[in-house]
């Protein structure tokens, strides 16, 4: 899994590198027109929010100088990743008999080579995006055959689930807070 799952994080980190300042820029450009003629828009909140889109298009941009580097990782975890599937389904196909040391070779070396053209620093979110490419799009049902995937354990990242909790209860307590009166400052 940690090599299927690491291919997507590098993929997904790229992806986000090559995309997103063009999404963000068509998004920016788009409601700075709109803003022309349309008065909600033109407000200080709104131009706030195309400023951070501004800014994270030059955070995005400092990976661009590594692009080529998280595409070549990812295709270099993707073919071990599928080596290491065409070696599970060997070794599920051998008899319980069979001696298993060259294959317990084969798969340390598979591992060896697989981290030898890893890049450690991914971007911001790319884990999110990295579960939706390994988990939903991806066939990983050989995978899921020895581990047993579940939906909030390990096909939704972590810090999504808390992100998703943080905002139900902000949402709460903004229920609360105009129900209430008390709290004018929210």
């Amino acid at each position: 899994m940690v090599l299927g799952y690491g291919a997507k994080k590098h993929f997904a980190t790229f992806d986000l590198i090559e995309k997103m300042p063009g999404w963000l820029g068509f998004v920016s450009l788009a409601v700075g027109i709109y803003a022309l003629f349309i008065p909600p828009l033109a407000k200080n909140e709104v131009a706030a929010v195309m400023l951070v889109f501004g800014i994270s298009s030059l955070y995005i941009n400092a990976y661009n100088v590594e692009k080529s580097k998280y595409e070549e990782g990812g295709k270099r975890l993707t073919d071990c990743y599928n080596k290491l599937r065409t070696l599970y389904y060997e070794v599920k196909s051998l008899p319980d008999s069979t001696d298993f040391t060259s294959y317990v070779d084969r798969h340390d070396k598979l591992y060896e080579g697989a981290f030898t053209h890893t890049v450690s620093k991914q971007m911001f979110l790319s884990d999110w995006y990295a579960h939706y490419k390994f988990f939903w799009q991806q066939q990983i049902e050989w995978i899921d055959e020895q581990k047993h995937f579940t939906l909030l354990r390990d096909k939704l990242p972590l810090t999504f689930s808390v992100a998703v909790v943080l905002v139900v209860l902000a949402l709460a307590v903004r229920m609360v807070c105009k129900l209430t009166v008390v709290c004018s400052w929210i």
